[in-house]
């Protein structure tokens, strides 16, 4: 008995996750967390990366779905690898069919190197004009041609003035582009900024998709209520329901480099389900969406779940 005692109180709580117990809400099956890294010191950091956390397992993001009730994932390649998917690939072989990707990749990649990519699960590449360290805005255009073909999407981390800067070439884009952490939109510049004017067009058009991740990142207030963020998730909610994701953004590498408080995950959840106000509303974030975006299987749930 003391084991199963034991066992059930590990169950409820996570590394680089602050608190302790589920999320109170009712995760639908199936449901998708569309933005985690993992980190392993078996692989170097790049040269010029900022940002380099301790180890994060695919063990220990199993012992987080317990606490939000998420089943599938999306990993994505950090900035302190640089272009190594070494850790990405190794998290989706570890996750199978319940996984996704998505890469960083040079402008001169080959046609087979992608392809490769593909086949094991990875359905856009990230450029990260914030702390990357291999990417810059003049290849959004030529590697959004390249990765065209294969049906992925062009991931995209900036500062949110970024947005109209480029709001020329990201209106013109052969492939869809997904905005993570809330497009870095400080609370604040809801319906005052262009940048969130030209993503609500972008949304509205169908030719862009936005991640309510990172809400710890972006709030002005900060934790644990993050309440200056709930007008901004609903701006994009509004304009365009069948165009959001939710990410934890887990392990939560700023924070635990000291720039925010380590958020807790099974709030973060909650905030999202009442950001959405509805099951149906929720369900379409969690499950459907990802479903659209990466491809996941409509039709099979979870027989994964940890």
């Amino acid at each position: 008995m003391a084991a199963i005692d034991a066992s059930c109180a590990d169950a409820l709580v996570a590394p680089f996750s602050a608190g302790r117990g589920r999320a109170p809400v009712d995760v639908p099956p199936d449901a998708c967390d569309c933005h985690v890294h993992l980190y392993d010191a078996r692989y170097p950091a790049a040269p010029g990366a900022t940002l380099s956390p301790p180890d994060a397992s695919a063990a220990d993001y199993r012992r987080l779905q317990r606490r939000t009730g998420t089943q599938r994932v999306v990993f994505v390649t950090p900035s302190t690898y640089g272009i190594d998917n070494g850790p990405l690939c190794d998290a989706l072989a570890a996750f199978g069919t319940q996984a996704r990707g998505v890469a960083v990749v040079q402008e001169k990649v080959g046609d087979f190197a992608l392809e490769a990519l593909h086949a094991r699960g990875v359905r856009g590449i990230r450029l990260n004009l914030s702390l990357g360290v291999v990417n810059s805005a003049s290849q959004i255009e030529p590697l959004a041609r390249r990765i065209a073909p294969l049906g992925w999407h062009l991931q995209l981390l900036a500062p949110a003035p970024t947005w109209n800067d480029v709001a020329g070439v990201l209106s013109e884009l052969p492939v869809p582009v997904v905005f993570d952490h809330f497009g870095r939109l400080a609370p604040s510049m809801a319906g005052r900024h262009p940048s969130h004017a030209l993503i609500l067009r972008l949304l509205e058009k169908r030719r862009a998709w936005v991640k309510l991740s990172g809400a710890y990142i972006v709030s002005e207030r900060g934790a644990p209520r993050y309440e200056d963020v709930a007008a901004l998730a609903r701006s994009f909610l509004e304009a365009a329901p069948d165009r959001v994701l939710w990410g934890s953004d887990w392990p939560h590498a700023s924070a635990s480099a000291g720039h925010q408080a380590m958020p807790d995950d099974a709030r973060l959840m909650a905030l999202l389900a009442d950001w959405t106000g509805t099951r149906q509303a929720l369900r379409r974030v969690l499950v459907d969406n990802p479903v659209e975006l990466y491809g996941f299987d409509r039709s099979i749930t979870s027989q994964e779940t940890p």
